[in-house]
């Protein structure tokens, strides 16, 4: 038997964001650009495997971001996996829009032509759009992985995590 919640407090932001903040999670830069070659991109740690066959991955893309449109209409977008080292990266990603591919190096990728950052990132992922599904404040971003990709820029490069407000990276043994 199912017991309906019934006259929840509703949770704040604050207590939300302090929640999901103390789960670490990996860090990527999602990528794409615009008809004209304009990349856009943000740092992103809601991004998880979805299937095998086909193989697909699901990102969650704020609304108010100036990335989703871009993604939307391209219909494609690159994964950057990001490593310790990228933690520069990172950063640029959440940070001011114009600032972001002027101060990270990136090149085309393979299958798309979309940005990837090979130095800043130990894997990446092409996608083409399959579905989007509205999320309230979001947009579910599902993409059916078209092209992956290891950077060997850094070798053994440790992944880049992001949890409890800090950066860190994975242990070696």
């Amino acid at each position: 038997m199912v017991i309906p919640v019934q006259d929840a407090p509703a949770v704040t932001r604050d207590a939300f964001r302090a929640l999901m903040g103390s789960h670490p999670s990996g860090v990527a830069v999602i990528a794409t650009a615009d008809a004209q070659g304009r990349p856009y991109g943000f740092t992103c740690t809601a991004l998880c495997s979805l299937s095998l066959d086909p193989p697909q991955l699901l990102v969650s893309v704020a609304n108010t971001g100036s990335t989703l449109p871009v993604i939307a209409a391209r219909g494609a977008f690159t994964v950057n996996f990001l490593h310790g080292a990228g933690r520069r990266a990172a950063e640029a990603f959440a940070g001011p829009a114009a600032e972001r591919f002027r101060t990270t190096a990136w090149r085309p990728a393979p299958a798309t032509g979309l940005p990837v950052l090979a130095q800043d990132a130990h894997a990446s992922a092409e996608c083409r759009v399959a579905r989007l599904i509205p999320a309230d404040d979001h947009t579910l971003v599902i993409g059916e992985v078209v092209h992956t990709e290891t950077h060997s820029s850094v070798p053994d490069a440790a992944p880049l995590l992001y949890g409890m407000r800090r950066y860190a990276t994975w242990p070696t043994t």
